[in-house]
């Protein structure tokens, strides 16, 4: 089965920096454009950055552009999330998903079809 494993999460101060990451097993991680998404408690789903197979296409939410990265690195069959300036703000679970459309960069969540069971990010203030 293919399965998603979130790892990296935890607490940061405002302003500085922390990355996560996501292993794909089960499939290469090269047959699907991979995005992150986070929820915050009380709040809705939220799309944060998709990037397409060869990691050549990336496309960002406004709330993150400018100061979030995403990379990948199918060799290893991963996907990486470097946030730096965090802020309270960023304090969510973030997901990685895995979306059948490859060629993409998908933003909705109806376009992933797999999903991580979440790491946490805390920012303090």
């Amino acid at each position: 089965q293919v399965q998603l494993l979130e790892s990296g999460g935890g607490l940061v101060q405002a302003g500085g920096s922390l990355s996560v990451s996501c292993t794909v097993s089960g499939h290469p991680a090269s047959s699907y454009a991979m995005g992150w998404f986070r929820q915050a408690p009380g709040k809705e789903r939220e799309f944060v950055v998709g990037i397409n197979w060869r990691g050549g296409n990336k496309y960002y939410a406004d709330s993150v552009k400018g100061r979030f990265t995403i990379s990948r690195d199918n060799a290893e069959n991963t996907v990486y999330l470097q946030m730096n300036s965090v802020n309270p703000e960023d304090t969510a679970t973030y997901y990685c998903a895995a979306s059948l459309r490859r060629y993409n960069t998908p933003s909705s969540p109806a376009d992933y079809v797999y999903w991580g069971q979440g790491t946490q990010v805390t920012v303090s203030s």
